[in-house]
């Protein structure tokens, strides 16, 4: 997964952008991971 980012990071010349999606991103996949319906 970080490795992805890497890449996308260096293509894009706006970090800012990326790097806001990339937290969304990361945001979205750490939701997923904790047990929600446990909780």
């Amino acid at each position: 997964m970080a490795e992805q980012k890497t890449p996308a990071g260096k293509t894009a010349k706006p970090a800012k952008p990326a790097k806001t999606a990339a937290k969304k991103t990361a945001a979205k996949k750490t939701a997923s991971k904790r047990p929600r319906r446990s909780a």
